[in-house]
């Protein structure tokens, strides 16, 4: 009888632990954004803080009290905010003329398009400007899509602000948060976890450096080589380009394409050069940039950032691949440090 009373009991556990598994998955995933946000705050948290470190420390010779935390966070928050506006005062002027250059130019760009098409029977007859816009799928009605894709930038919008501010408050209480999550360890290995924590920030801390840096080659070397081939509107193009270097697998692909396009309006050799020219650029950057950076900066290997791609690209898209590798550094480190029979190296 005993045994019954104990194996219904069991059962009754059982279920009531599903069913809190269920609900607890459910308000995850109902959650999922939100906890998306926390992360790249907590990346951007462990990224920065170095720098913090390094700005908040007395220097040598300095008798004064070094500088409080949050003065440090708000500096760096200040150089931040003033290279976006200085990038913004040298690029968008001539950005925005070339731009209307180009808008003001399409008719005639969409004309030469069309009649190299129609010379090689790829074409059936001619499209005008408001025929080819139409050809455009934008997923229902033009006003719908306007509407939802100014609610994707307002939201967008919204999140950076949210993860700047919980960045901020997670860097000012920083030791605090190290703290309370080193006493869910034994005090024995708190040690080993406090120095894991601070190789894990040195290399995300790397990877968004190394990140900005390889935008900024790709996208000068862009601008210089469009620029002395007589590409139009290599202005815009090259913005084009570095900003697609920071998308991984897909960007550097997607932002040849519009200079590529525009070099064949042209001419079909320059097009030809243009094509060359980005391959040649990307391959410079496949073999020796990036893997300098990856290498010996963040110090994760190439099979493993490709692993991460894959599986980051499969769960979040374009996001998921971006967020790949520093969170394989991260992994690198907690399995180097606490599991050292299963090193990765």
């Amino acid at each position: 009888m005993t045994n019954g009373s104990d194996g219904r009991a069991l059962i009754r556990y059982a279920l009531v632990g599903l069913a809190l598994t269920v609900a607890a998955s459910w308000m995850l995933y109902l959650i999922r954004y939100e906890l998306l946000l926390i992360y790249i705050a907590v990346l951007m948290a462990i990224g920065l803080s170095p720098i913090v470190n390094f700005i908040e420390q007395p220097r040598h010779g300095h008798t004064g009290k070094p500088w409080p935390r949050w003065v440090a966070i708000l500096a760096i928050y200040l150089c931040i905010v003033t290279g976006v506006v200085c990038v913004g005062l040298v690029t968008v002027p001539p950005l925005a003329e070339q731009s209307q250059a180009l808008w003001t130019a399409f008719p005639d760009i969409l004309h030469r398009g069309q009649l190299w098409l129609l010379d090689r029977h790829l074409l059936t007859r001619e499209l005008s400007v408001r025929e080819a816009m139409q050809q455009v799928p934008v997923g229902g009605d033009a006003l719908g899509a306007v509407v939802g894709a100014i609610g994707t930038v307002i939201g967008g919008l919204f999140g950076v602000l949210t993860v700047l501010i919980m960045t901020f408050y997670m860097l000012v209480d920083a030791d605090r948060i190290v703290e309370t999550c080193l006493h869910l360890f034994p005090v024995e290995s708190r040690s080993q976890v406090r120095e894991a924590s601070r190789r894990a920030a040195r290399k995300v801390s790397a990877w968004l450096g190394g990140q900005l840096l390889v935008g900024a080659v790709i996208g000068g070397s862009a601008a210089l080589g469009l620029w002395v081939m007589g590409v139009p509107y290599f202005y815009v193009l090259a913005l084009i380009a570095g900003i697609g270097e920071l998308i991984p697998m897909i960007g550097p692909i997607l932002s040849a394409i519009p200079a590529v396009a525009v070099a064949l309006t042209v001419s079909p050799a320059l097009g030809l050069a243009v094509l060359i020219f980005f391959i040649v650029q990307q391959q410079v950057e496949n073999n020796l940039l990036v893997p300098k950076i990856m290498a010996r900066q963040v110090g994760v290997s190439a099979l493993i950032v490709i692993v991460a791609l894959l599986i980051g690209t499969s769960l979040l898209g374009i996001l998921g691949a971006i967020l790949a590798v520093p969170t394989a550094a991260i992994l690198q480190v907690l399995f180097e440090e606490l599991l050292p029979a299963a090193s990765l190296d």
